[in-house]
């Protein structure tokens, strides 16, 4: 039995500790908003903060994340970058399938937390690995750009 973290609220779940944490959120705790994409880190749709920094919860074993504050999309819109992000988003019309959404969204968030005003290198960095097969690049580039400028909190 381990007790996590997750979008603010204690969960204990009795899961191996070399379970990793995208199963443990979606099957065990029924927060389906994280995806699987491709089980082994490369494709960013699993994408989730610990302790406000983005990882990837298809290779993260739960052990590794007791003790630590996990975020996850359902409740990114709780900090001022993901609200921020979320509105550029939907502003933009940024999704097309959105099954990579919600990396997308958690890997942007966690840049504007870090980075305010971010530069195109910036962005490049940061969304590395976060891959949209619908091609949606330029308007996720677009909406980050414009959740940078936005003023709301």
């Amino acid at each position: 039995m381990v007790t996590l973290t997750v979008n603010g609220k204690a969960h204990t779940v009795d899961v191996p500790p070399d379970m990793p944490l995208l199963w443990v959120l979606r099957d065990v705790i029924g927060l389906t908003g994280t995806k699987f994409g491709c089980g082994v880190a490369l494709c960013g749709a699993c994408t989730v903060h610990l302790d406000g920094r983005p990882i990837r919860s298809c290779v993260t074993p739960v052990a590794a994340v007791v003790g630590k504050t996990i975020t996850t999309i359902e409740a990114v819109a709780a900090t001022p970058s993901g609200r921020k992000v979320q509105q550029a988003w939907l502003d933009l019309e940024v999704v097309q399938c959105g099954y990579c959404q919600s990396g997308q969204i958690m890997a942007a968030a966690a840049l504007l937390a870090t980075k305010p005003h971010p530069t195109d290198a910036d962005i490049d960095a940061a969304m590395a690995g976060n891959i949209c097969r619908c091609g949606t690049y330029p308007r996720i580039r677009a909406a980050i750009k414009q959740a940078a400028l936005s003023k709301g909190a």
